[in-house]
């Protein structure tokens, strides 16, 4: 006999996103302050090279290669005090530094491609995907916190990246995450989708938006709801989640269930929102609405909460 709790696809809803393939052993318990430096001293070590929004990816053969090796990365002079330790694999350490050259000065074998691009044109394999959203997370959040909240003094990084320590007061500061709520609301008949004005042309996406302090996911779901689109939400249901290094948020994928239909969007956020039968859903993912409307990529959870309600109803 199973345990009821449980009784549910072994395959989670989470493993088909983007960014969520990572299959780093993080060892988080044994980070050292010096884990860095020790990995660097290993000659297995392999590091992912990223700046500005962009991963170097090496052009071999027609695909694409996210991996250096030391002695390799040295001609893109990555910044290596600023290094943080990803974890470990079969091959050894792994871990992602800023390159130290622009895009500009790049071999011509070698492309500085923006994260969302790999992601949506799929450049690299899944693994590869998430040791990025790791990797990208962590250095824009060292980036961002160099100097103490508490006394503004400048801090250190400590644990291969995963803390900051402030000399000055003896403070330490850890890696935030920030998390985002994204919500389908759905009858079994209809769904309520909208658009923002940076959207590309045509595409409706779910409703979205920061979890505040204080509040939990199924509020934060329920309030968003009723500022974007003006409905109200009974049960809220949890489906999956998303890392997102935009920069370092998690995406919360819920579905609500609407107490009225009479919509009335937040202008200032959204261009657009209405309901949407399934059978036009269904056309938007295939890519065949006859007036070119579209839902997001396949990897973004958005995507997957979308087809989730299309397939399988609620």
């Amino acid at each position: 006999m199973t345990f009821a709790l449980f009784d549910a696809p072994s395959a989670e809803p989470s493993q088909f996103v983007g960014f969520a393939g990572n299959r780093i052993d993080r060892q988080s318990e044994n980070r050292a302050d010096d884990c860095v430096e020790k990995a660097l001293a290993d000659p297995r070590t392999r590091l992912m090279l990223l700046g500005d929004g962009r991963i170097c990816l090496k052009l071999d053969g027609g695909t694409f290669d996210p991996w250096y090796g030391l002695a390799e990365s040295e001609a893109f002079k990555p910044r290596l005090g600023e290094a943080v330790l990803l974890g470990f694999d079969a091959s050894g350490p792994i871990l992602a530094a800023s390159a130290g050259i622009g895009a500009d000065d790049l071999p011509a074998t070698v492309k500085a491609i923006d994260y969302r691009s790999v992601y949506m044109q799929g450049l690299i394999d899944a693994a590869a995907l998430g040791a990025l959203a790791q990797g990208a997370a962590l250095l824009a959040w060292n980036a961002s916190h160099r100097f103490c909240s508490k006394c503004g003094h400048a801090s250190e990084t400590r644990a291969g990246g995963y803390r900051r320590h402030c000399p000055s007061c003896g403070a330490d500061h850890f890696p935030r995450t920030d998390p985002v709520a994204i919500m389908l609301t759905a009858t079994r008949e209809k769904c309520l989708l909208g658009r923002s004005p940076h959207f590309a042309p045509g595409s409706y996406s779910a409703l979205a938006g920061f979890i505040e302090p204080g509040e939990t996911i199924e509020n934060a779901v329920r309030r968003e709801t009723m500022e974007e689109a003006g409905i109200r939400l009974g049960r809220v249901v949890y489906h999956a989640s998303q890392p997102w290094p935009f920069p370092y948020s998690l995406m919360i994928g819920c579905f609500g269930e609407p107490l009225n239909e009479d919509i009335q969007p937040d202008l200032g956020e959204l261009e657009d929102c209405r309901w949407f039968f399934r059978d036009e859903v269904r056309q938007m993912l295939a890519r065949e609405h006859p007036s070119g409307l579209v839902t997001p990529a396949k990897g973004a959870i958005a995507h997957t909460l979308i087809r989730a309600w299309v397939e399988n109803g609620i």
